[in-house]
């Protein structure tokens, strides 16, 4: 049976799994990430922790996803906000010359949407898009099994997809940027607008609107046809298969979900209209899909 590691680090902790192909883990060690302290003290601890693993050796490669985007062809940060000193880090080259086998980093929502892909809710269809709707709005292109990163490690990236040009300006994203109309901090902030300090996030909102309140429902319609604005535009591009949708807004997809979906309808050509909307299948789908980095490389 063909195992793998994967990371998953982020500026707070790190997890290392052993992970088999059908997405199954098999052993797992969490520590602080210890991101404050360099590079070299933060590889240090993650080659600790590989070390941990029972059979580590025995692995066909590791895959790593990291907050931010990333050169996918020489396995380095382009952006390391939430790592400092992890711009332009050598990180899979470390790990290969240190373990002797292929090594491999990704953004950590490409590789959440590997493994919906590979093992999780899309499994099985050549072009599957995840999308993941949370603080922020995030995205992975998966076509025959692997991630569609790009030149610059931005493709799949649409938390900048201009919906509506005539919104506000809120920050260094576009006028209307779907992630500035449609995510959990929007919500929130458009719920303070209409309703001050009772609303503490998202769900304050959408906890309203399931009660009736007419402006509650007012900002989850908007919402609605945001998302399925950005929908239609990747559909538009991309055609895939399923749209696998995850993240922490999900808890409430009985808000809006069916909405999204209808309005989708209604903005894209007539054949496009059975495009699949599925929820994320997987707990754990980080993790995971960081092991299935080696695997769509062909290990």
């Amino acid at each position: 049976m063909k195992t793998y590691l994967g990371i998953d680090l982020g500026g707070t902790n790190v997890r290392v799994a052993k992970v088999t192909r059908d997405g199954i883990v098999l052993a797992e060690v969490k520590r602080p990430s210890l991101a404050q302290e360099g590079p070299r003290r933060v590889m240090d601890n993650m080659m600790e922790m590989i070390r941990e693993i029972p059979g580590y050796t025995e692995c066909e490669g590791i895959g790593v996803g990291v907050p931010g985007p990333v050169d996918t062809i020489n396995g380095k940060m382009l952006m390391a906000t939430n790592l400092p000193g992890f711009e332009l880090y050598p990180i899979a080259a470390e790990l290969t010359q240190n373990f002797n086998m292929p090594a491999y980093v990704d953004n950590d929502a490409n590789v959440a949407g590997l493994a919906e892909a590979l093992v999780g809710a899309g499994k099985g269809l050549p072009v599957v898009y995840y999308v993941t709707i949370s603080t922020g709005i995030g995205g992975a292109l998966v076509v025959d099994g692997k991630v569609v990163s790009g030149k610059h490690g931005h493709a799949g990236e649409i938390a900048n997809i201009i919906i509506d040009r005539n919104r506000e300006k809120i920050n260094h994203l576009n006028i209307g940027a779907v992630e500035n109309e449609a995510s959990g901090v929007a919500i929130t902030r458009k719920g303070k607008a209409l309703f001050g300090d009772q609303i503490r996030h998202a769900g304050d909102v959408f906890d309203l609107a399931k009660q009736g309140n007419p402006q509650a429902q007012a900002v989850v319609d908007d919402m609605a046809y945001d998302l399925a604005v950005m929908f239609s535009v990747i559909a538009h591009v991309a055609d895939p298969w399923m749209f696998v949708i995850g993240g922490g807004m999900m808890q409430s997809k009985d808000v809006f979900l069916d909405k999204v979906v209808a309005n989708f309808k209604n903005l894209v050509h007539v054949p496009m209209r059975d495009t699949l909307f599925e929820v994320a299948k997987l707990e754990e789908p980080g993790i995971i899909g960081a092991a299935m980095l080696p695997i769509s490389h062909g290990n």
